[in-house]
């Protein structure tokens, strides 16, 4: 059995610390991700639509590794997020999280080449298993 600080993530990830920024405009599930990526040694920032997080992209001094985007949030959603994203050439890996998505939209994800769709809720074991793919 692994010692509380072996946490299964960390390990996971092989010990490279990710930079995340999460995209959700529910408070608590930000603040979930935030403690369970940060409690495995990644450093989460957080946005609460995709407005802002591309204010984060923009004025972050480093660049992140993943963002993880919910694909319903008022102003800018999910799919206009990652549309953007890849406007703009981001490198990193890119998560959707989504409570529902019909066919169209989820047709729209693949064809944006984003590189995990997770239906919510999003479990820590399958959390834990999509960082080890990343």
């Amino acid at each position: 059995m692994p010692s509380p600080s072996a946490s299964p993530l960390a390990a996971t990830t092989s010990g490279r610390r990710l930079r995340v920024l999460y995209a959700e405009d529910v408070p608590e599930l930000r603040e979930l991700i935030t403690l369970l990526l940060g409690t495995t040694g990644h450093s989460v920032d957080t946005a609460a639509d995709g407005q802002a997080a591309l204010r984060r992209i923009f004025t972050a001094s480093q660049a992140y590794d993943v963002v993880i985007t919910d694909h319903h949030m008022p102003g800018m959603n999910g799919l206009e997020l990652v549309q953007q994203l890849r406007e703009l050439a981001f490198p990193g890996k890119i998560v959707v999280f989504s409570s529902e998505l019909n066919r169209d939209v989820h047709e729209r994800y693949v064809r944006l080449r984003v590189d995990h769709i997770l239906p919510k809720p999003v479990f820590p074991d399958t959390l834990r298993d999509l960082f080890a793919q990343l």
